[in-house]
């Protein structure tokens, strides 16, 4: 490709191209300033302008009226489709369909997200969205700003409070934590006591390798701790690993009824006050006008206050 000289343009004034366009239509400089609403003097000033710039006498008057010239000719084939599809970029709204545009998406989130979330949005998308595909990067809540505002993601999904000035974070809604087990490894019986939680050992997801969290402080403050086995950034492991030994995993509440399903697993709250966690969704400040981008927060938000509505109504259904 050629490279452009941005000085060349320095000198030209778009308006020029506009009058030999209708010059070139109506074929008189009354005329033409009447679709332009101009003076005519106007005209006449641009019109020796474009003579100068293209160093041709472009229209020559005739018994017809203004003829164009050869030189005029080419640059009216030359220009029109040019200033047409400048016309359309500047004066067309910009426009997203996504029941028949193609479009592929990059949405970061941490595995458990990814587990509660995706297999509801992927159905939905499948349907109303055909040619829309998705892609996740696994993504904590530390790695969530940078990744935002470097783009390297349309969209994150995510807990936590961090942003910052390029950045818009949006809360969903806040919800709470609930402690697993398998009964098979440890046959108690709900509500759960605190002797029975700490009798057994932990494990525990820590993104940055911590062997405490805020459940550790609640209990140090009780003057009572607990023995963690096992420490991972992962969620994905821990169904397999309560079901073969004797251990409690305290997970966001939205696990709970897909694992419970699963794995044959036992919940219920946890034996000490936990902060709930605030489902949020972050975005980069350039995306949040663009049509596409702005449907894909539209439908991801739908989708988690969706499942979130209906995770509340098990929580609270009798029996």
């Amino acid at each position: 490709m050629e490279s452009i000289n941005e000085s060349d343009f320095s000198r030209i004034d778009l308006n020029l191209l506009v009058v030999l366009l209708v010059m070139y239509q109506v074929r008189s400089v009354t005329q033409a300033a009447n679709r332009l609403y101009l003076g005519q003097p106007a005209v006449s000033a641009a019109l020796k302008r474009l003579r100068e710039m293209f160093n041709d006498p472009l229209f020559v008057r005739t018994s017809q009226g203004m003829a164009p010239t050869p030189r005029a000719e080419k640059l009216v084939q030359q220009f029109a489709p040019l200033m047409q599809g400048l016309h359309r970029a500047i004066f067309t709204p910009e426009h997203f369909d996504p029941a028949s545009d193609s479009r592929s998406f990059t949405i970061g989130m941490s595995d458990w997200v990814e587990h509660w979330l995706m297999p509801e949005l992927v159905a939905e998308l499948s349907a109303c969205a055909p040619h829309i595909t998705i892609k996740v990067v696994v993504t904590d809540p530390w790695q969530a700003v940078p990744l935002m505002e470097q783009q390297q993601a349309d969209l994150a999904v995510t807990v936590g409070n961090e942003t910052s000035r390029d950045l818009t974070r949006e809360n969903i809604a806040c919800a709470g934590f609930s402690s697993l087990w398998d009964y098979r490894q440890i046959p108690c019986n709900r509500p759960l006591t605190l002797d029975t939680f700490l009798r057994y050992e932990h494990v525990l997801v820590s993104y940055r390798g911590a062997s405490e969290s805020a459940l550790d402080n609640e209990l140090q403050q009780r003057g009572r701790a607990r023995r963690v086995r096992y420490v991972t950034p992962n969620f994905s492991a821990l169904p397999l690993l309560l079901r073969r030994l004797p251990l409690f995993a305290t997970v966001p509440q939205g696990l709970v009824h897909s694992w419970c399903e699963l794995y044959g697993l036992q919940a219920a709250p946890v034996p000490v006050n936990m902060p709930d966690y605030t489902l949020s969704l972050l975005w980069h400040n350039a995306r949040h006008e663009d049509p596409a981008s702005r449907w894909l927060r539209a439908t991801v938000r739908e989708c988690i206050t969706s499942k979130l509505a209906a995770q509340s109504a098990r929580v609270t259904r009798p029996g």
